[in-house]
């Protein structure tokens, strides 16, 4: 029988459900572990020593209990802060989840561009290189949000959150031309992946229309640079959910979609 590759993704909890749905539709083949470390959650209130401190022993604990092929760091804060520790640390080849700076800065046709992402990962140097590198001609509003990403866990659970709630989070985004000339905010990066799990309810929300920049579907074309594609029956696959807690995942029907329709263990 032939290797099926384990792949293992890790978020601070289900917010990385959105970059592992792409990852699955890339390679439905492969067995998936998707690690949810809500003991920590919301990584955006730990300062870079304290998510470092946490992440490299829990990565080495996944890596020898489930030995996996790559490892993806599905949380731009966990990225921004860890990856070159972790990539030092072990040998199996990572992919981190950074804030798509650049390729929102390209597309941008006012020069207009606004990150939103958690108050950790905007204030963080590696996202104010990527600006430095890469803004080009574009000037970059950061945004931290304090409350998006429990929002949006709030929501993926089937709790009530208002549109209020979300506008409060992402009005800051939106930055009207001050001079007449139009030139207000066309593209915005979702720089936490909670935040696709918000898309639709952003999107009805925007006081004008912008490009959402999620890098999901670049870091799931990256996995099949480094692994290849797929080469095995998707049906021999498995599927497995730890929550760092503990807990059960009791959303079971709202998760399948995630996991290619299959139910994870």
């Amino acid at each position: 029988m032939a290797h099926i590759q384990t792949i293992l993704v890790i978020d601070s909890g289900l917010g990385g459900l959105t970059v592992l749905r792409e990852i699955v539709k890339a390679r439905p083949d492969a067995r998936y572990v998707y690690v949810a470390d809500d003991v920590f959650f919301p990584y955006g209130n730990h300062d870079e020593a304290e998510i470092i401190d946490r992440v490299i022993p829990l990565v080495g604990e996944l890596i020898a209990a489930h030995r996996p092929d790559l490892v993806v760091i599905a949380c731009n804060t966990m990225s921004v802060s860890v990856m070159a520790p972790l990539r030092a640390a072990y040998s199996v080849p990572f992919v981190g989840t950074v804030p798509a700076i650049k390729p929102a800065c390209a597309a941008s046709k006012t020069k207009r561009v606004s990150v939103l992402g958690t108050r950790a990962t905007v204030k963080r140097e590696y996202t104010q290189a990527l600006i430095r590198d890469h803004a080009q001609a574009c000037t970059v509003t950061l945004v931290g949000s304090a409350n998006l990403a429990s929002l949006a866990e709030d929501a993926l659970s089937g709790k009530t959150v208002s549109d209020g709630d979300i506008l409060r989070e992402i009005a800051p985004c939106f930055v009207p031309a001050a001079d007449g000339s139009g030139l207000r905010t066309d593209a915005i990066v979702l720089a936490c992946t909670h935040y696709p799990l918000l898309l639709d309810r952003m999107t009805a929300l925007v006081p004008w229309p912008v490009a959402w920049i999620d890098p999901a579907p670049a870091i799931a074309r990256r996995v099949v640079d480094l692994l290849g594609p797929d080469g095995n029956d998707p049906h021999d696959s498995r599927a497995e959910m730890i929550f760092t807690s503990g807990r059960s995942h009791a959303l079971t029907g709202v998760l399948a979609p995630f996991f290619g329709g299959r139910v994870p263990a």
